[in-house]
């Protein structure tokens, strides 16, 4: 019966195996496997990928069954060491510049920070860490704040470094703060002082600390309870009992608001730069004088004066992106109206060059005696090319839908 080979692969001999040889086969399993297994170390290098460590039936030296994986290379990126999935010990120590996470085909692992090393353990399902509690430790040095600890190895460190500095991040002790926390924290209650310390007071009694009188207590407030002076700006009001109607409030400071009356009709609200004024709007209307534009509707609107040059009559619209200019001598009516075209009369040369046939009788021009009665010459012959002179038209149909507008410059 062969040998068979532990998880680690360990060769197993067979009972009555190898006979003479099984020393050999042992010291390899102790000298080899076991010691890897105990306290070996071996190098797993990473070329910008993952890693995939495998163990086979062989007792001779395996990355895998080393107590110590020493990961070089250059990752590339946050790579994955992906390890036989047996129960096993590893200490894994990450050289490389990104985290490595010690893992099994199944299982989410653990990732090995870069520059750290980490006892885990393979349980066969998943890569978990090895040591999760610890009933004491002491460490050379303080553990940092980035690690979880305080950086400090007395209190006062301690708190600086987690910003709990007294008397810098947090209030140190008073009396007047433990009196405030001894306060009942009933609905409806204010925190007042006495004189002496700080006291919890509601309803009148709270009103009288705070210098309410009566007013406090109304439901509502009218004419009847205001004492008839206007409240200044400065303390929420307007610094008036009444405007002007109609009139434009601005802002002035603390001061009472100012006004803009309404002026004349047609006035509009402008500025100066500095306030606002009720000013008359420009007599153009914001146009140069000159202007022209089109207007849909038959008189000019007020302000602009309807041009009645022949030119613009019956005109249609051009859009240049040059100098604007004008031109042509038809009408749009007279050319909309007309439905045929000119009368065209075709000279012989615009007439395409043709013939005509007739049938010529016999012994015409004395060719048959020439010739003899039973010639054999076609009996056709042809006319001279010609053509004619009449005239012609062509019927067509506009009446394109058009819309009147006038040209009216600004006065």
């Amino acid at each position: 019966m062969p040998s068979t080979y532990s998880d680690l692969k360990f060769e197993l001999i067979a009972t009555g195996e190898q006979s003479g040889t099984w020393g050999t086969t042992t010291n390899t399993n102790i000298g080899t496997a076991i010691q890897e297994a105990i306290t070996g170390s071996a190098d797993v290098t990473f070329a910008s990928g993952n890693v995939t460590l495998t163990l086979t039936n062989t007792n001779a030296t395996q990355a895998a069954r080393n107590l110590r994986l020493n990961c070089t290379g250059t990752t590339g990126g946050a790579r994955n060491l992906i390890v036989p999935a047996i129960e096993k010990f590893y200490l894994v120590n990450n050289g490389c510049a990104d985290a490595i996470t010690v893992k099994n085909s199944t299982g989410t692992g653990i990732a090995v920070p870069a520059g750290k090393a980490m006892l885990v353990f393979n349980d066969g399902t998943n890569v978990v860490d090895a040591v999760t509690h610890m009933s004491s430790l002491t460490l050379g040095t303080a553990l940092a704040v980035a690690q979880g600890g305080t950086g400090g190895t007395d209190a006062g460190t301690a708190r600086t470094n987690l910003g709990l500095a007294i008397g810098t991040n947090v209030q140190a002790y008073d009396a007047d703060l433990t009196a405030l926390g001894g306060l009942a924290k009933t609905d409806g209650n204010f925190i007042v002082g006495n004189g002496s310390t700080w006291v919890a007071e509601s309803g009148a009694t709270v009103r009288t600390s705070l210098g309410l009188g009566s007013l406090a207590t109304l439901s509502t407030i009218n004419n009847g309870n205001w004492s008839g002076t206007d409240l200044a700006v400065a303390n929420g009001g307007t610094g008036a009992s009444s405007f002007t109607a109609n009139n434009v409030l601005l802002g002035n400071g603390t001061s009472a608001f100012q006004v803009v009356a309404p002026g004349t009709s047609g006035n509009i609200l402008t500025s100066n730069g500095t306030t606002w004024t009720s000013t008359a709007p420009a007599a153009s209307g914001g146009f140069d004088a000159g202007t022209r534009m089109a207007f849909q509707q038959t008189a000019a609107p007020t302000g602009w004066t309807k041009q009645t040059t022949a030119a613009i009559n019956d005109s249609i619209l051009r859009l240049v992106t040059g100098t604007a200019s004008s031109g042509g001598a038809t009408g749009f009516s007279t050319y909309n109206a007309a439905t045929t075209t000119g009368a065209t009369t075709l000279s012989t040369a615009q007439i395409p060059s043709h013939t005509h046939t007739y049938p010529r009788s016999n012994n015409e021009d004395g060719v048959d005696s020439l010739l003899g009665a039973n010639n054999n010459f076609p009996q056709l012959r042809n006319t001279g090319a010609t053509g004619g002179g009449g005239s012609h038209t062509h019927t067509m149909t506009k009446n394109i839908k058009f819309y009147d507008f006038i040209i009216a410059a600004k006065d």
